[in-house]
């Protein structure tokens, strides 16, 4: 059912006033001279233009889990479509760091993307590892196997606190 009498709803002007207070209303003539045009990406917009080709500055993110054992520190990171020749793999001062390239993403006849969710180029990631590990060749092994990079290194061996007596 249509309302037909327009004196039971709130004007523009009214509604305003009602969350606004009175003293903050423009008048509708006086606001549209008032008007001033601002850019999008002034206006907090985004603009598909500038960041669509800013992707080559910015490498992927590898998702990775860590984990311990009594003796091992595990990193494990999901690297499925990469080859070995691909992957770069080091660690110095307890950090370590693995990138590489994910290439075949594009497709040489491609006309039109419909859905792109999957990251392809170059990608980084580097940990500072939570707990200090040998770093020589044989404490470190590193291996790809379905899609799935591990990294096992053997944990550096700390002594147990020795109690000190206070004399």
């Amino acid at each position: 059912m249509a309302r037909t009498n327009s004196d039971d709803l709130l004007m523009e002007d009214d509604l305003a006033a009602a969350f606004l207070g009175d003293d903050e209303i423009v008048a509708p003539a006086e606001s549209e001279e008032m008007v001033e045009e601002v850019a999008p990406e002034e206006a907090g917009e985004i603009v598909e233009d500038e960041w669509a080709n800013d992707t080559d500055d910015f490498p992927g993110q590898l998702a990775v889990d860590v984990y311990e054992t009594v003796d091992k520190l595990v990193v494990k990171a999901r690297t499925a479509g990469i080859s070995k020749s691909d992957l770069d793999v080091s660690i110095s001062d307890n950090i370590l760091t693995i990138s590489g390239v994910l290439s075949g993403g594009e497709d040489e006849q491609t006309t039109r993307w419909h859905i792109q969710e999957c990251y392809w180029g170059e990608f980084s990631r580097t940990i500072a590892l939570p707990v200090q590990v040998r770093e020589d060749e044989n404490s470190v092994k590193a291996e790809l196997k379905d899609g799935v990079l591990t990294i096992t290194f053997e944990k550096e061996k700390t002594e147990a606190p020795k109690k000190i007596e206070i004399q």
